[in-house]
């Protein structure tokens, strides 16, 4: 049903759609690459489709990974979009796979995507840049809500994510990725791969929950923490978490030097004075 609807670039054509700046957008429009992101993902979870399992996308812009969204066979695509243009697009493949698409024509950042209890969550998503890493954080928060996170970034965003402690590219959403989730990184993307092309490189990154999840009111300890030190990242922590009470004690108590600076605690470590506090 889907090879019914007409190619990308003629759908972009026929609609005028040229990307917004305004609203993060670089359109994906070789399926080849949208198809390859569905595989990679379905194939890292050792799934073969999303069959009985709902999924979201958030900016779907022209539809391409849409179209690779529905080829697996939700029991529900939920898309939500901002841009009046793409929302007509939306409708358009609607038309043609009836009720398993639903569209939501808003911000993503104001969704509560922890409503709908009915059945295992995915989110798949070319993330509008600049509204990425508050998206993530929001998600990051309530990963026992969801069974995987597919999603696109900078690629300087994704290093930021997987960077391990002691690098200047570890901070606050390394440290609450890794606390809430196994991130694998599936591939990169060249820019000449968009419309329009941005300047750097993407990268693909798999987030699927861990085991044990901290409970959200410890999340909220160490979201604050780790805002507070790494605003402050060449301070030693003494300074920059003073405003923390009892510091000194806590430290002791979790077997952390006061004086190592932000980048050198472990994800664990941010958990343990959290824990403490």
């Amino acid at each position: 049903m889907i090879n019914e609807l007409p190619s990308l670039r003629d759908t972009v054509e026929q609609y005028g759609l040229m990307a917004k700046k305004s609203l993060g957008q670089n359109f994906l429009l070789d399926m080849n690459i949208t198809d390859k992101i569905i595989r990679c993902s379905l194939e890292a979870q050792g799934k073969a489709d999303f069959k009985n399992e709902n999924v979201y996308e958030i900016g779907p812009g022209p539809g391409g990974l849409t179209r690779a969204i529905l080829k697996a066979n939700p029991q529900k695509l939920t898309v939500i979009e901002m841009d009046s243009r793409c929302i007509e697009i939306m409708h358009d493949i609607k038309k043609i796979v009836g009720e398993q698409l639903q569209i939501v024509e808003g911000d993503a950042l104001q969704y509560d995507f922890t409503a709908d209890r009915s059945a295992v969550k995915n989110i798949v998503s070319n993330l509008p840049y600049n509204i990425s890493v508050p998206l993530l954080l929001n998600w990051l928060k309530n990963m026992q809500n969801f069974a995987s996170l597919t999603l696109m970034f900078q690629k300087e965003v994704a290093e930021r994510i997987t960077a391990e402690p002691n690098n200047k590219t570890y901070g606050r959403i390394s440290v609450m990725a890794q606390l809430t989730c196994k991130i694998k990184t599936l591939f990169n993307l060249n820019p000449n791969c968009f419309v329009p092309a941005p300047k750097i490189w993407s990268t693909v990154l798999l987030f699927e929950p861990l085991a044990t999840i901290p409970p959200a009111d410890i999340l909220q300890k160490v979201e604050k923490l780790t805002e507070a030190a790494f605003n402050q990242r060449r301070k030693m922590l003494r300074q920059s978490l003073k405003s923390v009470a009892n510091l000194q004690q806590i430290c002791e108590q979790a077997n952390i030097d006061p004086t190592v600076r932000a980048e050198n605690l472990s994800p664990q470590q941010y958990l343990k004075l959290a824990e403490l506090i």
